[in-house]
């Protein structure tokens, strides 16, 4: 179905409970939060399809994207325990695993229109408009993403005296 091997279906498994994970922390905290159970399960499921990603994919940027995204989540999750960071800390917890959560969506929004409905796909190339078009969409929610995560951290820092 769709034309995934078995491995290919325990990576889109194994990776896809990350995706209504992160969309619930954004949605309740306005970031991904590593220290939770939400956080847990998202550094499972991501790592699951980060490390997955080199079994699969046939193109060179999945690889990229497979270590880039593994880089961040160690970023994102260890930042916290280095000591003496202070609120740098939070801002770059905070990007890296937003940056995650991006790298995530982009192969998956493209694998879904490259593959859905199954046989007659809404893409068949990778420069389709409507292809760039979802992917534009997703760098414009990153970067708008990104901004308000800012901005709500500062203000919250600011509230909080050191």
């Amino acid at each position: 179905m769709f034309g995934i091997s078995p491995l290919g279906w325990v990576h889109t498994l194994g990776s896809l409970p990350a995706i209504p994970v992160a969309f619930y922390m954004f949605a309740r905290y306005g970031r991904i939060v590593p220290r939770s159970t939400a956080g847990a399960i998202y550094l499972v499921s991501m790592l699951i399809g980060a490390f997955t990603v080199f079994l699969v994919t046939h193109v060179p940027v999945g690889n990229v994207i497979g270590a880039v995204t593994i880089v961040l989540l160690v970023a994102g999750y260890a930042v916290g325990w280095v000591p003496g960071l202070g609120r740098a800390g939070r801002y770059i917890e905070t990007v890296c695993l937003s940056l995650t959560a991006f790298l995530l969506m982009l192969p998956t929004v493209t694998e879904i229109l490259r593959r859905v409905p199954d046989g007659h796909p809404l893409v068949t190339e990778l420069d389709a408009p409507l292809l760039l078009g979802a992917q534009g969409s997703l760098l414009a929610a990153l970067v708008i993403g990104l901004g308000a995560q800012i901005v709500h951290l500062r203000r919250s820092a600011a509230r909080i005296p050191l």
